[in-house]
């Protein structure tokens, strides 16, 4: 590598600081991502910004370029994630244009990718008089990929309402949608009254968490423990429902059910655990795997449970090893 070492971190830190003031997600600011800026700058660790250039440029070039000018080897494995977790977000917040030149089908092998006109011509200011002029002015034009991602996240929140008729919100994806089914139409069926004292979000670790009610019920959760899904308090029988919600990851099997035993060693109140389903296809998939001494939900028949074997029908097993 021709460049001192020093210069190859100093321009590194400052794509970071661009990518910083353009409003990146935290995600987004990384070394990849700041190598992935200068590559599309064809901007050299001694060069000044003002000589930035706007190649159209290929994830393949791209990391060819960060080796042979900032000495940063990526595997060739990881050019899906060059694309998937930077190039993608650059093109996001219009921050670069994909095959400018002309059309190519979506997954070609020969994408290329040019800095925006306008984003170029701001970052040619870096380091100059006019860099925050500039970039206010720029900012002002267009709201940051974080603000962006911020409203989008607010829009597509599935709102759900509790049995104590509280509103939240969670996050789109993962097993929400079916986190949304248990209790708008689990709860009404099978635990009238019931509180629900804690869910977990997709994306946030704890949607619902009601510490005191737990605290008083004798369990303590651990955060790095793992957590059922949704737990609901039958104060009526004194019952913890534990509801896991499956999507993508298995139901209540041996080692699930006995994970959150041990978690809830010390609760007062008996142990009910549930196995939620989208639908019965879905449920056909983990049928061999689902524990004994459990009941299954399905959304798709919510009106109906299925009860894995045992002495008693929705019902804690309380001297149970």
């Amino acid at each position: 590598m021709g460049s001192s070492c020093v210069s190859v971190k100093s321009k590194i830190k400052e794509a970071l600081e661009v990518l910083t003031a353009l409003g990146m997600p935290r995600e987004q600011l990384n070394e990849r991502s700041a190598l992935t800026l200068l590559s599309l700058l064809d901007l050299k660790p001694r060069e000044s910004w003002s000589v930035a250039d706007k190649p159209l440029v290929g994830i393949t070039p791209m990391m060819e370029f960060f080796a042979k000018h900032y000495g940063k080897k990526y595997a060739p494995n990881s050019r899906e994630t060059v694309r998937r977790f930077t190039v993608h977000q650059f093109e996001h917040a219009g921050l670069i244009l994909k095959n400018p030149d002309k059309p190519r089908p979506v997954n070609s092998p020969d994408c290329v990718y040019q800095i925006e006109a306008s984003t170029h011509e701001l970052l040619k200011t870096f380091g100059g008089p006019d860099w925050n002029k500039n970039l206010s002015a720029f900012l002002a034009t267009r709201k940051t990929l974080r603000e962006r991602y911020a409203a989008e996240r607010v829009m597509r929140t599935i709102p759900v309402t509790l049995p104590s008729g509280a509103t939240i919100g969670l996050s789109p994806g993962g097993q929400n949608i079916l986190i949304k089914e248990v209790i708008d139409n689990f709860c009404p069926r099978f635990t009238p009254g019931a509180r629900v004292v804690y869910i977990g979000d997709a994306s946030e670790k704890f949607a619902v968490w009601e510490k005191e009610d737990l605290r008083q019920l004798g369990v303590t959760i651990d955060k790095h423990g793992k957590m059922p899904d949704v737990v609901i308090h039958d104060t009526a029988r004194d019952w913890l429902i534990l509801v896991e919600a499956v999507t993508s990851h298995g139901p209540t099997n041996a080692k699930r059910h006995q994970e959150p035993k041990t978690l809830f060693r010390s609760a007062s109140s008996g142990l009910v655990f549930v196995t939620a389903f989208l639908d019965r296809r879905a449920m056909s998939k983990y049928l061999a795997d689902i524990a004994w001494e459990t009941e299954v939900w399905v959304a798709e028949s919510p009106s109906h449970l299925i009860h894995f074997n045992g002495e008693r029908f929705l019902g804690p097993y309380r001297n149970a090893p």
